[in-house]
């Protein structure tokens, strides 16, 4: 067994008459050294039984020394230990933030039923250094979401390791749907329900909107919609200062997680955005947004063709586009379309009046913006 001479020199064989001498220094940084080496010989498979013995009865009493430094060593040395008794890990766990925060964070032999009971405590450090563990299981994640602590249930949602399910999520918004931080953090995980998403929606600001939209599912019509309002809102400065890298980051995030979608460029040019479609599918056909442009607005039939064919969208659709490009062009002598309502009437009136193949999703949302066009 290793251990640390006068010179703070490495050493082999903590002999058993040394133990009295160990516990006995007065120098707290001292003992708080030694700790740190012993835990890497209790890690490691080099320690006889009687070595092992010893080693871990000076865990520990140093686990109950009167100085935290000397605690706080055996907690940090040994938080991701498996070979750390129970009783010495509740015993830290239960003990001050400062010596108890890693055990909590990482340790795998505290339990549930520990964990909860430290939950139950009410210390609300404690109670997010739970909600950080590589792996909350649900159980726990319910008694994390029950302790009324928004920090706490912050780092939880935010934590891709806790077993969050479509009950814990609900839950979760029923009562800290106030609490912006919660909301980014359940807006920003890997995953969703659609259910959730849906709620969501009508929760959390533009920004976190526009989020959503792009990393979880969504009815399309509401995806849709969520994304092309907010490229409206940037190109005015409301929601990215009508910055062009902002507008092609979100794209690049859209195309990245497969929801640049053939229908989600249609539902932006019916409704005028003819920049979200040049990005789009400058994006698509992995060409320049300059290039794609040049080809769009081709004043022959050859390049919105060409272009189109490249992003691989499906031919059923090209004529819808062809319709909505035209539009675009025709109305520039109007002033363009920056009256979107009525622009995103007629260029559906037209579409719907030449094209009467279009997908039954595709007509259903055109149809309903139709609708909602002519009642405003």
């Amino acid at each position: 067994m290793s251990t640390i001479d006068n010179n703070g020199k490495s050493t082999v064989g903590l002999r058993f008459q040394d133990v009295e001498a160990l516990l006995a220094d007065p120098a707290p940084t001292r003992r708080a050294k030694v700790v740190q080496q012993l835990a890497i010989d209790i890690n490691s498979d080099r320690l006889s039984g009687p070595e092992w013995t010893l080693a871990l009865d000076i865990m520990r009493t140093m686990a109950a020394d009167a100085e935290t430094i000397v605690r706080q060593a055996v907690a940090t040395s040994l938080r991701h230990s498996e070979h750390l008794p129970h009783d010495v890990a509740l015993s830290l766990a239960n003990d001050d933030v400062a010596v108890a925060q890693p055990i909590l964070e990482s340790s795998p032999v505290l339990t549930d039923d520990d964990l909860m009971a430290v939950l139950a405590e009410g210390n609300g450090t404690k109670q997010v250094a739970v909600a950080k563990r590589p792996e909350v299981s649900a159980a726990l994640a319910a008694a994390v979401i029950d302790t009324g602590n928004a920090a706490a249930v912050t780092t939880l949602v935010g934590n891709e390791g806790a077993a969050l399910n479509e009950n814990l999520f609900q839950r979760t918004i029923d009562r800290y749907s106030r609490f912006e931080t919660v909301k980014a953090a359940m807006v920003h995980r890997s995953e969703l329900p659609v259910t959730i998403s849906e709620r969501l929606v009508a929760l959390v600001s533009d920004r976190l909107k526009v989020v959503l939209a792009s990393r979880h599912a969504l009815p399309a019509d509401l995806a849709a919609d969520i994304l092309l309002d907010a490229r409206e809102r940037a190109t005015v400065g409301l929601l990215t200062k009508g910055s062009s890298e902002d507008t092609q980051a979100l794209v690049s995030q859209l195309h990245a997680r497969g929801r640049l979608s053939p229908s989600l460029v249609l539902r932006a040019l019916c409704l005028g955005d003819i920049r979200f479609c040049e990005d789009a599918m400058a994006e698509v056909a992995g060409i320049s947004a300059e290039k794609a442009a040049m080809l769009i607005h081709d004043g022959g039939p050859l390049g919105l063709k060409a272009i189109y064919k490249k992003c691989g969208f499906p031919d059923s659709m090209f004529p819808a586009f062809r319709v909505a490009v035209d539009m675009v062009h025709e109305t520039e002598g109007e002033g363009g379309p920056a009256d979107r309502e009525r622009f995103a009437s007629r260029v559906i009136e037209r579409i719907l009046t030449k094209y009467q193949e279009i997908e039954a999703a595709d007509l259903d949302y055109l149809l309903s913006k139709l609708n909602k066009l002519k009642a405003a």
